[in-house]
């Protein structure tokens, strides 16, 4: 079995000696994975991280046992109206009428529709069952009489919510309402088809409703729907990504115009990067991988690495290059020592990516794998063919006696940079314990005070916000951002609507149905509910919408119905105590059969009853209110709906985490051990590597909290990425350190190490912060604070190796000798 240095000599070979078929094999691998370019989908939204979790399959299951309008071929489109009375004849016709427009449309596949307007006709006459007759009983009636029925339907179940928070009874106001239109697509995929990103047929059939009451001269209603919200969840990635992408490019090139400082040079490292991002994407459209909003963050880490990998390569080439060495020997000698450090630091870095596997959430999966496949084809790229390249271009000038630029390195005794970097050095040399001491105090509060940062999960992070930022309307096409309307929507619906804008809870309750004590039961558990729930007006009971909303109303408007839940209405209370099975027959047999499949299963022993939650109470509390309600219910009750499943997944991002964060510290120093142990034939320098990166996790995580910056789905990457890729920049020192530690003496070898290693880095951070810090330019809060995490994280590794790491090693240095002396 080849050793390790039987493959660095083997690579010390081929760029050597061959570089052009270096160059030849890796262009042609790149064009192979140019094919898979054409498989990449995107996927976008929260359905990509509340897929295959508990309690979204819970919900999943409710859509799917209760009423045809969850079934797998329809979806809904909301109309919003604001007017300044929407129960006002005018509005209830304009209602009507755009129903009309809609039903008259084959293309829009309306199935039915539900408002307000429906509802006032119907008991203004009971035999309007068309839209056609629904408008003549609107038109036909007089005001009083509208506002009688208006008093009527206001008991009726969904009709308050459908309304504004203004609504009054009495005075048969509101200045809004919520529309529900049913469209029959095959392959809709349910509700919330398309929420999951690109084009769909949802998608387009909602933009055709906006178009139809736009031409129609509709005027005051907002269409909203799953597909609208898709097309801007897929809008804003592709927006982000003509922002982000050129911006970093353009930044990472003026860096890298000061760190290579020779155009051709310049040239190699520009193609090494445009080659990794191939790369990537290749594998991920081959690997079949949809291309999400968490992986836009991808090409900024890969930019990042490998203007890291460059810099180093060049740089390291360039001080054999300072000595006197040819262009060969200095790349022998280059890659001799960067090839054991490229795998450090991607062995360490891929490991901090690869702890997001143990992650329950899909896309944290999916960003792990990405950026570790990334990474990996990062290092071949830059270890491999960069040096090769580099090595044929050299003696191509050679030959023709074309002169270089900027052959010096960074960091020399002369520069600035070289002035700044021995004071390091001198604490390791006059107090490295004191200074150890404080800096592990220091961590151990800001530690401390880290542990309180918050964890959330909600569909705002992955929108734009409501109001962007003023520039963004001055930049030229293609980088013109899309209009975006569906976080105002979502505002206005959560200010205006408390049942609308704030959350809900369905109860999925099962059981015999048909006993006796079965909607009594259901009805005592909502009796007195927690502060979150929203209560009846003049009642105890909390307001939901459920089957015994539907007997309820249908007994108010037959006679015959009511009679029959009258004589087996023990109590008095409205709700039928005997006979279930007969008034549940009659209610399926009436005109409101389907308001109660909405609630009741066909075999009749499951039914759903929702509950509304006031719109500023917190995602934790409606849930843990949901859970004592819960357990009220005589039979099997399960609580679910949006807030039970975005908790659920705030849980799992915390889990997430630390559970990544733990796994990567593990790997990572067992990796090093090895490693150290490996080239070094001294383990415990792995323990010293990962030493300052230890300190750096718990100063990210104390500024996330003092910033207000919560672990998000794509933050909560951030503790496991730290360690992946601040023990870069340790490891460089580290390393370093190692070589010249056998031939030199111990100050020596660490001031060597710093200044050899200190220009390197320092160029490297400012390009890799530059790099991942236009994330903030993202149009979506997520990546920008990801962005702005990631940056912080990336300095604070490099300060922490500059600065911290001298003195490490000298405690290490000092440790060794007394060991070996004795």
């Amino acid at each position: 079995m080849a050793s390790y240095e039987d493959v660095i000599e083997r690579i010390d070979y081929l760029v050597g000696e061959r570089p052009g078929t270096v160059i030849v094999a890796f262009l042609l691998v790149t064009a192979l994975l140019t094919a898979g370019f054409g498989n990449i989908s995107t996927e976008s939204g929260t359905s990509q991280f509340t897929s295959g979790s508990p309690a979204q399959e819970a919900l999943n299951d409710v859509d799917r046992v209760f009423g045809q309008s969850f079934s797998e071929d329809t979806a809904s489109t909301q109309l919003i109206q604001r007017d300044q009375n929407v129960l006002a004849k005018p509005a209830l016709l304009r209602m009507l009428r755009a129903e009309r427009e809609l039903q008259e449309r084959p293309s829009l596949r309306v199935q039915s529709t539900s408002s307000v307007a429906d509802t006032v006709a119907r008991i203004l006459d009971p035999q309007a069952t068309t839209v056609e007759a629904k408008i003549d009983a609107v038109e036909g009636a007089t005001p009083a009489e509208i506002d009688a029925a208006v008093a009527q339907a206001a008991d009726s179940p969904g009709f308050a919510s459908s309304l504004s928070d203004d609504f009054n009874a009495q005075a048969a106001s509101a200045s809004a309402t919520v529309a529900v239109v049913t469209h029959q697509i095959p392959g809709a995929g349910g509700s919330s088809a398309g929420t999951s990103g690109g084009s769909s047929p949802v998608t387009t059939v909602q933009q055709r409703v906006g178009t139809v009451l736009e031409r129609s001269g509709i005027r005051g209603m907002t269409v909203f729907g799953s597909g609208i919200l898709s097309a801007e969840f897929a809008n804003v990635i592709v927006d982000s990504l003509l922002i982000v992408v050129p911006a970093a490019a353009l930044l990472i090139l003026l860096f890298l115009v000061f760190s290579y400082r020779d155009p051709l040079d310049l040239f190699l490292g520009v193609v090494s990067l445009v080659m990794a991002i191939v790369w990537t994407f290749g594998f991920m459209g081959i690997a079949g991988i949809p291309f999400s909003q968490m992986l836009i963050a991808v090409p900024p880490l890969l930019l990042a690495v490998g203007i890291d990998f460059g810099i180093h390569a060049v740089n390291r080439y360039r001080e054999e290059r300072a000595e006197g060495y040819g262009v060969v020997e200095s790349m022998e000698i280059a890659t001799d020592q960067l090839l054991v450090a490229f795998f450090i630091v991607t062995g360490t870095t891929v490991l901090g990516f690869l702890a997001n596997l143990t992650s329950s959430l899909g896309p944290i999966r999916d960003f792990g794998i990405v950026a570790a496949i990334g990474i990996t084809f990062t290092v071949f790229i830059f270890g491999v063919f960069l040096p090769a390249a580099k090595v044929y271009t050299d003696l191509w000038r050679e030959r023709h006696d074309i002169p270089q630029f900027g052959t010096e390195p960074l960091g020399g005794e002369g520069s600035l940079l070289g002035k700044v970097l021995p004071y390091p050095v001198l604490i390791a040399k006059k107090a490295p314990y004191a200074f150890l001491l404080v800096m592990v105090l220091t961590t151990t509060v800001a530690a401390g005070y880290g542990t309180g940062v918050d964890t959330s999960f909600n569909q705002e992070d992955f929108l734009p916000p409501e109001d962007t930022p003023a520039w963004l309307d001055d930049l030229p096409e293609p980088f013109a951002p899309h209009e975006y309307h569906v976080t105002g929507t979502l505002n206005y619906l959560e200010e205006h609507f408390t049942s609308v804008g704030g959350s809900s809870v369905t109860m999925y309750v099962r059981g015999p149905l048909r006993q006796d004590y079965a909607l009594e039961s259901i009805h005592h558990a909502a009796y007195d509910p927690p502060n979150s729930f929203i209560t009846k007006e003049n009642s105890r009971y909390a307001d939901t919408n459920g089957i015994i909303g539907v007997i309820r109303t249908y007994a108010n408007q037959n006679s015959e119905f009511a009679a029959l839940v009258a004589r087996n209405d023990i109590d008095d209370d409205g709700i039928p105590d005997d006979n279930l099975g007969t008034v549940y027959d009659r209610l399926l047999e009436s005109p409101y059969q389907d308001q109660a499949r909405q609630y009741l299963s066909r075999d009749m022993r499951g039914t759903k009853v929702v509950f509304s939650a006031e719109s500023g109470a917190s995602q934790a509390e409606v849930v843990d209110d949901a859970e004592v309600v819960e357990d009220r219910y005589r039979l099997q009750a399960t609580a679910t709906g949006q807030p039970v499943v975005f908790e659920d997944i705030t849980s799992s991002i915390l889990d997430s985490a630390l559970t990544s964060l733990a796994v990567a510290l593990a790997l990572t120093a067992l990796f090093l051990v090895l490693c150290y142990w490996l080239f070094e034939g001294r383990p415990t320098l792995g323990l010293v590597n990962l030493f300052p990166i230890v300190l750096t996790v718990a100063f990210i995580a104390a500024s996330m909290r003092y910033l207000g910056i919560s672990l998000n789905a794509l933050t909560a990457t951030i503790l496991s990425i730290s360690i992946g890729l601040g023990v870069d920049y340790s490891a460089h020192i580290v390393h370093r350190f190692g070589d010249e530690y056998g031939t030199r003496d111990l100050y020596d070898a660490i001031d060597v190490a710093v200044r050899g290693t200190g220009g390197s880095l320092t160029g490297s951070m400012l390009t890799t912060v530059t790099g991942i810090g236009v994330l903030v330019l993202a149009i979506t809060p997520i990546l920008g604070q990801f962005g702005a995490v990631t940056g912080l994280s990336i300095f604070l590794s490099y300060l922490m190796s500059v600065v911290v790491t001298p003195s490490a090693m000298a405690v290490w240095g000092h440790a060794v000798e007394r060991f070996e002396a004795a």
